[in-house]
């Protein structure tokens, strides 16, 4: 009996030890953007907005007709040139502003 009691202490002493190990999970906070675009949409319908980096046109949000928001651009780094482009969700209209340096928050009005 002996014989089988001592084998058994043996695992449950093993699966204890294991058990207790802990095992501490770290994500990354999500990166903060590091500039934003404050967008003021005086058309009578919504615009998709647009950064263009380059040859790639990166949506950033669509804005309500008559509204101002201020949009975090992720992904593009402050100091970058850029080119901002809205076009209306019907696709009938396309406006643009060249050579914008993107530092904190840049004021962007659409008008028609």
């Amino acid at each position: 009996m002996k014989t089988r009691i001592l084998p058994a202490l043996a695992m449950v002493a093993l699966v204890a030890t294991a058990c207790s190990r802990s095992v501490t999970l770290e994500s990354s906070a999500p990166v903060p953007a590091e500039v934003s675009l404050r967008v003021t949409n005086d058309l009578t319908q919504a615009v998709n907005v647009y950064v263009v980096s380059g040859t790639t046109d990166m949506l950033v949000k669509q804005v309500a007709a008559k509204t101002t928001e201020t949009l975090p651009v992720r992904g593009i780094p402050a100091g970058s040139t850029v080119q901002l482009k809205a076009t209306t969700v019907d696709g009938t209209k396309t406006y643009t502003r060249n050579g914008v340096v993107l530092r904190d928050t840049f004021d962007w009005r659409v008008t028609p």
